[in-house]
C-alpha cells in the first residue's frame, strides 16, 4: 500500500561545503555543555533519561541502529524542556549576583539567604506548554513568581499543569508568536524577566542559554551511545519550532564530530514550516508563517524562526521536511506499540514526528529517491529525540487509542 501521505522536502546544498563564514557553534560547542550538565547535575531531581534501542524496529525498517531519547521521564515534567528554561534562569541570576553559575549550585540558588539578595522576580514567558510548565516549575522552586501565556487552541490540561506549578497562567486569543509579544510587553511593563527561546535583534542573551541548556540531553545522549559500544549516530532528525530546540542539538553534534556529524534533517508541521520556507526562500534570512498554524504537533507551531538558531541551522543542516499531523500520529502509534522485545515509548505530538518521518523514508517507495539522497541504509543508525510524553493525554489518547490523523 502506498503512503498517501505527502511529504515534502528541500535538500540544503550548502551544509557540507567548506566555507570560513559559517555561523560558529562554539557557544553551543563541548566544553560549553560540560558545564551546562554540570549545573543541572545539581538538581536533586537530575538523572538520566533513558536511551532506548529499538532493535526489533531497526530490523523491520532495514537499518542498523534505531536510538530513542526519551524526555518524558524529565525531572518529572513529562518533557525537556525544562532544561532550558532552567538554565537560563540560573545564568540571569548568577549575573544579577556577579557570580559565575559555576560557584551557584540548584540547591545554592534555592537557599533563604540567596532569595534575600535577589529580592522578588517575575519570570514571564509564552509557551505551549512545555516551556511554559518548564519555567512555572523553576520559579516556584526558587520562590519566585512566574507569568505564562498560551496561544488559541491551547489545551485545557496543559494550562492546568502549568498553573499547578503555581504560575498565573492563562489562554490568549493569539496565535504563539504574538503571545510571544504579548509576554514581552508584559514584562517590559511590570519589570519582569522574559525567558524566551525565541529571538530577535535586542534579545539573544537569554534565548542562547536556553539552547546551551537544551545541549544536556544531546550530551547525555552521546554518552549513552558511547557506552554502547557505538561511535555516534550517522542520521539525526530534529523537530523545530522557532528552532531553539533543533539549532542546540546540531549546533553541539557539528562541535562534538566536525565534518562527520550526522546527516540532519529538520522536521516541522506543514502549517507552521518557517525554516522550511526560509531555505526554499534560498536568500539567506529567515522567512515567518504567519496565522494561527493549526497543528497537533503543539510545540512546533511557531511562525518566526529565532535569529539565534538561525545561522545554526541554516548553515548545517542538510535538509528540511514539512509535513501533516499524520506523520506525528503514525510516530506516536509506532513508539507506543512497539515489535516484540522493543521497549514501549510514550510519545507525545511533536515528540514523535522524527519516528513518523523514519518510518514512511523506509517504508514508502514514494520516498525511496529521497531515502537514498539521505544515505539511509543498512548501515545507518539514527537518534530520535522524543521531546515530551502524553502532556495532553485526551488527544494522546484519540491518536493511539483511536486512531485520529490516520496514514492511510
Amino acid at each position: 500500500m502506498t503512503a498517501k501521505v505527502p511529504m515534502t522536502f528541500v535538500k540544503n546544498n550548502n551544509a557540507r561545503t567548506k566555507t570560513s563564514n559559517k555561523t560558529s557553534v562554539d557557544f553551543i560547542g563541548t566544553e560549553v555543555t560540560a558545564k551546562v550538565r554540570a549545573f543541572h547535575k545539581s538538581f536533586p531531581q537530575y538523572q538520566l533519561t533513558p536511551l532506548h534501542s529499538l532493535e526489533a524496529l531497526a530490523k523491520s525498517m532495514g537499518v542498523n541502529a534505531i536510538w530513542v531519547k526519551d524526555e518524558s521521564y524529565r525531572f518529572g515534567l513529562n518533557a525537556f524542556k525544562v532544561l532550558g528554561g532552567s538554565y537560563a534562569i540560573g545564568k540571569y541570576l548568577a549575573e544579577r549576583l556577579d557570580t559565575p553559575l559555576e560557584d551557584l549550585s540548584f540547591e545554592k540558588l534555592k537557599s533563604k539567604d540567596m532569595k534575600e539578595k535577589m529580592g522578588d522576580i517575575t519570570f514571564v514567558t509564552a509557551t505551549d506548554g512545555n516551556h511554559g510548565r518548564g519555567i512555572a516549575w523553576a520559579a516556584r522552586e526558587l520562590g519566585q513568581k512566574a507569568v505564562v501565556y498560551m496561544p488559541k487552541g491551547s489545551s485545557q490540561i496543559r494550562l492546568d499543569n502549568i498553573k499547578n506549578e503555581g504560575a498565573e497562567a492563562s489562554i490568549t486569543e493569539l496565535n504563539y508568536d504574538d503571545a510571544v509579544r504579548l509576554a514581552d510587553r508584559y514584562a517590559q511593563d511590570h519589570g519582569g524577566v522574559l525567558v524566551q527561546d525565541s529571538s530577535w535583534e535586542g534579545y539573544m542573551d537569554i534565548p542562547t542559554w536556553i539552547m546551551q541548556g537544551y545541549a544536556t540531553l544531546v550530551d547525555e545522549a552521546v554518552a549513552q551511545i558511547k557506552a554502547m559500544g557505538e561511535d555516534r549516530p550517522t542520521h539525526v532528525f530534529l523537530q523545530a519550532g522557532v528552532g531553539s530546540f533543533a539549532g542546540s542539538i546540531l549546533g553541539y553534534l557539528v562541535s562534538a564530530f566536525g565534518e562527520d556529524y550526522p546527516v540532519t534533517v529538520i522536521v516541522e508541521p506543514d502549517d507552521a514550516a518557517c525554516l522550511f520556507k526560509s531555505i526554499r526562500i534560498g536568500d539567506g534570512e529567515p522567512h515567518a508563517v504567519t496565522g494561527d498554524m493549526p497543528t497537533i504537533m503543539a510545540g512546533l507551531a511557531c511562525g518566526e524562526p529565532s535569529l539565534v538558531a538561525w545561522g545554526v541551522l541554516r548553515d548545517y543542516a542538510d535538509g528540511y521536511l514539512s509535513c501533516p499531523d499524520a506523520v506525528a500520529a503514525k510516530g506516536m502509534r509506532i513508539l507506543g506499540n512497539p515489535l516484540q522485545g522493543d521497549p514501549q515509548v510514550i510519545s507525545g505530538e511533536s515528540g514523535a514526528v522524527g519516528m513518523g518521518v523514519l518510518s514512511l523514508l523506509t517504508s514508502s517507495p514514494e520516498y525511496k529517491d529521497l531515502a537514498a539522497q539521505l544515505k539511509l541504509d543498512a548501515h545507518s543508525k539514527i537518534l530520535i529525540i522524543s521531546t515530551e510524553g502524553d502532556t495532553d493525554p485526551e488527544n494522546y489518547r484519540s491518536v493511539v487509542w483511536d486512531g485520529a490523523y490516520p496514514t492511510y
